[in-house]
């Protein structure tokens, strides 16, 4: 069962994005599973992705791993206001606007990055 979900609100990835965030989840060490999916889990620790989110670093966010957690990705109208208000955090991935692919395969690549570093695995160097 996958302790880690990505929640793409509204969304409609291109080959290449379904490629690239596919192989990242495909690659997740054991205990970091993913699942990727367009619906809200029930009773899982919410991080909406925002603009006017926090910004992190990678060992900043990899402790948002350590605990079951949903990540949520808004459409092109952004996320909702209430589930901004239910979210643990909002959480920004950059500064840039980016576009809703490329959020998803940067938020993939970034928990990949972040399971690598808490499993001890060389693939980030901080």
């Amino acid at each position: 069962m996958a302790r880690l979900h990505v929640v793409a609100l509204d969304a409609r990835l291109p080959a290449w994005a379904e490629a690239a965030c596919a192989e990242y989840a495909k690659r997740m060490p054991k205990g970091y599973q993913v699942a990727r999916t367009d619906a809200l889990p029930k009773k899982i620790r919410i991080v909406a992705l925002d603009e006017r989110g926090k910004d992190l670093t990678t060992v900043q966010f990899a402790e948002l791993l350590k605990a079951e957690t949903a990540f949520v990705i808004g459409g092109a109208g952004g996320l909702q206001a209430e589930v901004k208000a239910a979210a643990f955090m909002l959480l920004r991935l950059s500064s840039l606007t980016l576009p809703h692919a490329l959020a998803q395969v940067v938020l993939l690549e970034q928990i990949y990055r972040a399971a690598t570093l808490l499993t001890g695995h060389p693939y980030h160097r901080g």
